[in-house]
């Protein structure tokens, strides 16, 4: 497959990348700590150099259920599109959210000491007003838990975006009971994978990608970059997000339905 990507004919879409300023509040303890801002107007300039047309803003953990910047952002710029953190028991405008361009949550739960209890009944009224809105969920916590976890949104009738490839661990081979709940859940017809931050996960990356492709062909995947890369800044030039994609994809159709075709379809863009 060619790896000119900005040359070809359709619309590209970066399904996973994060927006922040220095100033936003943090939780306690979080997991990255960034001590610089990546605006929306950085980020634009980002996809406009690589000739992406589209992007999906990702909540991300350190700012907990802050989201302003990110509803603002993404209401202000119709490139995009973006989920939000939400806690149960908290009241949230989801008409307003909605109509910001804002079509899931996250669930920030990777490594986490416990995973919450999803069946309590704070969790489950959230749930269901995410399905209500016709949002996604976004799950980003370790494969170990995936076979537990997947079966409860499911049942909660919401569209589930499994993040960056499922998280396997160093020892979840193809195979493994994290990798298997992800087809199960895939092939049952409400989830999706984001084929994504391959540099965080290692060797494993390639060969759960190659083995999602293998028994759930193209379909229901979207390439992401995970810009700007939080935690390991300036260490993976964006194009490589790109270059890992092509270099394991020789398939020109599979490679467009992956590099923009599903997304643009599941975000809404036109």
């Amino acid at each position: 497959m060619a790896t000119a990507h900005n040359d070809w004919s359709i619309p590209l879409v970066d399904s996973h990348a994060h927006i922040f300023l220095q100033s936003m509040p943090l939780i306690n303890n979080p997991r990255h700590a960034p001590q610089y801002s990546f605006t929306v107007d950085q980020y634009i300039s980002v996809l406009d150099a690589h000739g992406i047309q589209y992007g999906v803003i990702a909540a991300a953990s350190p700012w907990g259920d802050y989201n302003d910047y990110t509803v603002q952002s993404v209401g202000k710029q119709p490139r995009l599109r973006g989920t939000v953190i939400l806690h149960p028991g908290k009241r949230y405008d989801f008409k307003h959210m909605s109509a910001n361009g804002i079509l899931g949550v996250r669930l920030p739960f990777i490594g986490l000491p416990q995973v919450p209890d999803l069946t309590t009944p704070e969790y489950r009224k959230l749930l269901q007003q995410i399905a209500d809105a016709g949002w996604h969920v976004h799950p980003h916590i370790e494969g170990k838990y995936l076979p537990e976890l997947l079966p409860i949104l499911e049942n909660a009738g919401v569209k589930i975006v499994v993040d960056h490839l499922g998280r396997p661990g160093v020892d979840d081979a193809v195979g493994s009971a994290g990798f298997r709940a992800v087809v199960d859940s895939v092939q049952r017809g409400n989830s999706w994978i984001k084929v994504s931050c391959g540099y965080r996960i290692g060797q494993r990356a390639e060969e759960h990608f190659a083995g999602f492709l293998q028994e759930l062909g193209p379909d229901r995947m979207f390439w992401a970059s995970d810009c700007p890369f939080v935690g390991h800044e300036n260490q993976f030039p964006y194009a490589d997000t790109i270059k890992w994609l092509t270099d394991r994809v020789t398939d020109e159709t599979i490679g467009r339905k992956l590099l923009g075709g599903n997304a643009r379809v599941f975000y809404g863009f036109d």
